[in-house]
């Protein structure tokens, strides 16, 4: 797991330390010292801490003008121990929100599983971007699956078009506009 990286091609183009509205600003990464692990697996210094010991995320891109945020998960999310999506939704999501963000791209290739549980969060989460969305991409089948049995996709767009392979050659702004043409044909 220590070899998964964030995805780094955008960095020209934001960076969370330097975001003054981003929780993570001013932190100061040490990328010689691997100190974060997943069930004992060390991973990248690069992901940052949500609150939870198995899932882990960056933030890709924020774009406040129009509302976009861009982040990237690795490890398991767990609702059903760890209330991962508490964590995300209290320590990230609420913070974002007051700065007007209403669209959440979630980039789930590195989650690993899901073990669900209510869908209290959910709700809440989806109701907070009231005129925005969220967005699962890239997501493993059987992640989606299980997501599906907890009622998270009510909440939650994924599967389908959201599966874009070639996401890591667009930029940030071009990613966004796509993620959001697929999420207004599918509301359409």
């Amino acid at each position: 797991m220590h070899e998964i990286e964030p995805f780094y091609s955008w960095l020209k183009y934001y960076q969370v330390d330097e975001d003054q509205y981003s929780p993570y600003f001013g932190k100061e990464y040490n990328y010689e010292l691997y100190t974060d692990t997943i069930y004992n697996y060390y991973i990248d210094p690069a992901w940052d801490f949500l609150g939870s010991e198995t899932l882990y995320f960056k933030i890709l891109f924020a774009d406040y003008e129009r509302g976009f945020v861009v982040m990237e998960f690795i490890g398991e999310w767990n609702d059903a121990i760890n209330n991962d999506i508490m964590h995300l939704k209290r320590n990230i999501v609420d913070h974002f929100t007051r700065y007007g963000i209403n669209k959440y791209i979630l980039i789930g290739e590195n989650i690993l599983n899901f073990h669900g549980s209510d869908d209290c969060y959910y709700e809440e989460w989806f109701e907070d971007v009231e005129d925005g969305w969220i967005a699962a991409v890239n997501f493993r089948d059987f992640v989606q699956h299980e997501m599906k049995v907890y009622n998270v996709d009510n909440y939650i767009n994924l599967g389908g078009s959201l599966n874009i392979e070639n996401w890591r050659t667009l930029k940030p702004q071009h990613f966004c506009d796509l993620v959001s043409q697929l999420i207004v044909r599918r509301l359409g």
